[in-house]
């Protein structure tokens, strides 16, 4: 984790704060109201930083508009055009996303900086695989160093400018490529990282690629906020992240453990698994841990440790609380029996 701290809204990042959720919408940003339903739809998912394009002066305006109706922070996403940074701070941007050498001169650099240093607007230098300049391939290849080199030298303009409200991110879609760049980059920088695989893929793929590095990344003690990257619901993205962080013991909340089935199976524990979860969604933000298991062999002792279980049996299975059995019901009415344990007891 990085020793500097920034503040974005609401939201600290960095030096040692938890690990915040990010996300960004997919829709035109200067359609407020399809927007501001969707940073709403992130809200109640758990998203707690959101990013918008600002890719022409009507996006980056309607950000006022947007913020007027929602306390999520929001980081305008500003590409070649510093005068979208500027139009977008002048909205009430709480943070934003840029390089500070593709969008012209020192000279617009220097405008953006003073414009953001009234309010302390962090800014996140974004390099990504895909986007490094001829140059850096030229001289290290698509590598951990032609990635960092580049962010650092975005970072010295920003520094150069007397700024250092300042957030990094090297990305690749590539999992080792981004565990061996944010390495690199950790040793190198205090400043806090933000991390994720960019373009990681579909709901199932990304979701495996963006747990292993940013999974692996968390675990070394790496990174300050995450995105993950889907092509998918941006919702989906939130709960991807979620999961990782719970999976680390870095967020409470809501953990189901379920056993893989095998030939001792005697219920429909995949069925059963699944519409436990579908239920439960509701107690997400509750801290607690739910056995789903099979049969005899595991399922007892699994079903003991968490707060709330289902051991199953021969068309039948044990009900457990707090390690003690509860009763003992046939399988269709397990799920009842154990939501109603759980909504009667879990508050």
């Amino acid at each position: 984790m990085s020793k500097k701290t920034i503040k974005i809204g609401n939201i600290l990042v960095g030096g040692g704060n938890p690990i915040s959720i990010q996300s960004m919408t997919n829709t035109h940003t200067e359609n407020v109201v399809k927007t501001v339903r969707q940073i709403h739809e992130l809200t109640k998912a758990g998203c707690e930083i959101v990013r918008v394009t600002a890719n022409n002066f009507d996006a980056a305006q309607a950000i006022a508009k947007i913020k007027a109706q929602t306390n999520l922070p929001i980081v305008a996403d500003i590409h070649f055009d510093y005068k979208l940074a500027l139009e977008a701070i002048k909205a009430g941007t709480d943070g934003l996303r840029l390089n500070p050498d593709n969008i012209g001169s020192m000279q617009n650099v220097l405008k953006i900086v003073n414009a953001a240093k009234e309010r302390k607007i962090p800014i996140r230098i974004g390099v990504n695989s895909g986007s490094l300049s001829k140059e850096k391939i030229a001289k290290y290849g698509i590598s951990a160093e032609a990635l960092v080199e580049s962010a650092l030298e975005h970072v010295a303009i920003l520094e150069k400018a007397n700024y250092e409200e300042i957030k990094i991110s090297v990305k690749a879609s590539s999992v080792p490529l981004t565990l061996k760049s944010y390495r690199l980059l950790a040793q190198k920088v205090d400043y806090p990282l933000h991390l994720g695989i960019t373009e990681a893929g579909t709901e199932f793929g990304g979701t495996i690629k963006s747990a292993i590095g940013i999974g692996t990344l968390l675990e070394e003690g790496i990174g300050d906020t995450i995105r993950v990257s889907l092509t998918a619901n941006p919702v989906k993205e939130i709960l991807v992240a979620k999961e990782i962080l719970k999976a680390l013991d870095l967020r409470k909340g809501l953990k189901i453990i379920s056993c893989p089935t095998c030939g001792r199976t005697e219920i429909n524990l995949i069925n059963i698994a699944k519409e436990v979860e579908e239920q439960l969604q509701k107690y997400a933000h509750l801290d607690l841990k739910i056995a789903v298991m099979g049969c005899i062999v595991n399922g007892p002792g699994e079903a003991r440790e968490a707060d709330f279980g289902i051991a199953g049996g021969n068309g039948e299975g044990l009900i457990f609380q707090n390690g003690k059995i509860v009763k003992k019901v046939t399988e269709d009415k397990l799920i009842e029996e154990l939501i109603h344990l759980i909504e009667k007891n879990a508050h």
